[in-house]
């Protein structure tokens, strides 16, 4: 079973509606109980850093989760959810992140030029640069996903398994050991996004 964090900013219905068209068994919860006798956890986000943390704090979530990752459950963060998994961000200020994947959260806006939109919307390829990471078993080097965001992951070299061109590289996919990480909506990238999260949810 797969459990869906439910801490009031992720985007729920098209996320559950994906799992449902692979014939996933998954929960929306934040019920503790539910999470540790899941089999892995996705954890969604849309919205402001800071706010989207702060939420999961209210929650009494975030000790669950720390010892779930420990333990070594598969865990996937999607857009905001992906950025939430790193040490901090710079959106508004400076915010502490999970701390799961090393690396920082840093404006578009600065590192591309002015001519070019933000936020940054729309299809992008897909470079692959760790083919044999278990999230892309079922991907391709042709595969487009769709991006939502004005902010994304810098210095996290280590973890980069594929990125977009918006200019800059846009981490797309990170990984550190159990932790996985999508900016792009894998349940807004038609079947490219749907081999991901089937792909994810075979991870054991």
């Amino acid at each position: 079973m797969t459990a869906i964090i439910n801490y009031g900013v992720g985007n729920l219905f098209s996320l559950t509606g994906s799992l449902k068209h692979l014939n996933i068994d998954a929960v929306v919860t934040s019920d503790p109980e539910t999470i540790k006798s899941a089999d892995r956890i996705i954890l969604p986000g849309v919205g402001a850093f800071a706010d989207a943390k702060q939420k999961l704090l209210d929650t009494g979530l975030v000790p669950v989760l720390n010892q779930q990752v420990s333990d070594g459950k598969p865990l996937l963060g999607i857009c905001l959810g992906m950025q939430l998994l790193f040490e901090k961000s710079y959106e508004y200020g400076e915010h502490t992140g999970l701390g799961y994947i090393k690396g920082e959260v840093c404006p578009l806006t600065g590192d591309i030029p002015k001519k070019m939109k933000v936020p940054h919307i729309g299809w992008n390829k897909l470079i692959i640069k760790d083919k044999i990471n278990p999230l892309l078993k079922y991907s391709g080097d042709s595969d487009y996903v769709y991006y939502v965001h004005s902010y994304y992951a810098k210095s996290c070299e280590d973890s980069l398994i594929a990125y977009s061109e918006y200019y800059v590289n846009v981490p797309g996919i990170v990984c550190s050991g159990n932790v996985f990480g999508t900016q792009f909506h894998p349940e807004k990238s038609g079947s490219a996004g749907l081999n991901m999260l089937r792909a994810f949810c075979e991870v054991k």
